[in-house]
């Protein structure tokens, strides 16, 4: 069965730095693409970066570029999402997700897999 199991996030003032981390199955860590999406009050979810196995990157969401920093760690089976210097506008849950692609994170229909989401919420 596969599992994503999501853990971090919380309340941090703007300016402030946050860590979320996702562990996955060891079955699907190993050959998937992981990443992140998150959705702000109101809004619709929206990608924010993809690392594939070879760990090549992408990140959807201008906003995050210079700021954000996605990471996969082999060894524990883990992808994190460093986020600096955290805006308001920042706020949501994020979701981490997994697929054989990061294509699939500008699609409709998205990743295969899926977390439960962590709430992220920056105070100003």
């Amino acid at each position: 069965q596969v599992q994503l199991t999501q853990s971090g996030g919380g309340l941090v003032q703007a300016g402030g730095s946050l860590r979320i981390s996702c562990a996955a199955s060891e079955t699907i860590f190993n050959i998937n693409a992981m990443g992140w999406f998150r959705q702000a009050p109101g809004k619709e979810r929206e990608p924010v970066s993809c690392i594939t196995d070879t760990h090549e990157i992408t990140y959807y969401t201008d906003s995050v570029k210079g700021r954000f920093t996605i990471s996969r760690d082999s060894a524990k089976n883990t992808v994190y999402l460093q986020m600096n210097n955290l805006k308001p506008d920042d706020t949501g849950v994020y979701y981490c997700a997994s697929d054989p692609s990061c294509a699939n994170w500008g699609t409709q229909l998205g990743p295969d897999y899926w977390g439960q989401g962590t709430q992220v919420t920056v105070s100003s």
